[in-house]
């Protein structure tokens, strides 16, 4: 048990063990604490995103959706291994869990694994996990087919293992969702204990040295995405969205360039920001029928250009 490290020691933490680090937005401020607690901490936990491509998912486990807000998590972990700080303090990624399995990871006394799980966010006695668990979403389907690439299990590896050496913790401290609560079943696809054995083999040895710094890889949309969103949303169910991450990021830089107002930011791609992308088309020099607020490659490349994001297809 211990008080949460500040941000500027998770970032270091991170950076001394080897890790990859992508810093999105205002990351060190960017929590639920007005919702409940951020600590006493107790471990790492380690999911899965069920889904693919490191634009979209990041978006997602920053901001989350209406149902469950953001951070989803501290951390994304994509398949090349870079990490995507998106959140530091309270988080939605753990949910309730079973206070036996809390107990033993707390006293470190387990075997190969913790006891089974036998409560879950709702179940009487569940625990609050938000509170307690540094949380990691590392991008990969979920259905036991799709792989995990060395990288990105070695910087699973890493950051558990950062955590733990600034705590003091065991790799015991370190375990997967579906060790937490009895209804979920991530990560699958490679073993928790497994990777506890690597992480115990990691803090038994001194970190290695960071690599130098990649310049930061810039996220990118999808022009077919977009366009199919800016034709189905403004017709579908109000708060309908369609590849939401992408569309997140166009809405931004509209809101950037004064086009849109900041309630409509929200990952549809509806009647407003249609209008506010004819509005950035008739910038760009376009009139009549090609000012219609339908993405455009040339127009989608030039906010892209301007705020940071690139365009495919």
């Amino acid at each position: 048990m211990a008080e949460p490290m500040s941000a500027a020691e998770f970032l270091a933490a991170l950076k001394a063990e080897g890790v990859t680090v992508v810093e999105v937005g205002d990351w060190p401020h960017h929590n639920r604490n007005h919702k409940g607690s951020w600590g006493p901490v107790n471990g790492v936990m380690v999911h899965h995103t069920v889904s693919s491509g490191t634009a979209g998912t990041v978006a997602l486990c920053r901001d989350g959706y209406s149902q469950l807000p953001g951070p989803l998590c501290h951390g994304v972990i994509p398949k090349d291994g870079t990490v995507h700080l998106v959140g530091y303090g309270r988080a939605n990624h753990a949910g309730g869990g079973d206070p036996h399995v809390l107990d033993a990871v707390i006293a470190e006394d387990y075997g190969d694994r913790p006891p089974a799980p036998h409560q879950h966010e709702g179940s009487a006695g569940a625990v609050d996990g938000n509170a307690r668990f540094y949380g990691f979403e590392c991008i990969n389907l979920g259905d036991g087919k799709d792989p995990w690439p060395a990288e990105q299990l070695l910087a699973i590896e890493r950051v558990a293992a950062a955590i733990c050496r600034h705590h003091g913790w065991t790799a015991r401290s370190v375990i997967g969702h579906l060790e937490w609560s009895d209804w979920k079943s991530d990560p699958r696809g490679f073993d928790m204990h497994a990777m506890r054995g690597r992480v115990a083999a990691r803090l038994g040895a001194k970190p290695a040295p960071a690599p130098a710094p990649k310049p930061p890889s810039r996220p990118s949309v999808s022009l077919a995405h977009v366009v199919s969103a800016a034709r189905r949303d403004p017709g579908a169910a109000q708060g309908h969205t369609t590849h939401r991450g992408e569309v997140l990021l166009v809405e931004r830089a509209l809101h950037a360039e004064g086009l849109l107002a900041k309630r409509w930011v929200d990952g549809s791609f509806g009647t407003k920001t249609v209008s506010a992308y004819g509005a950035w088309q008739r910038e760009c020099g376009y009139r009549g029928a090609a000012a219609d607020g339908i993405p455009g490659k040339a127009s989608l490349a030039k906010l892209g250009a301007k705020h940071g994001f690139d365009v495919k297809g």
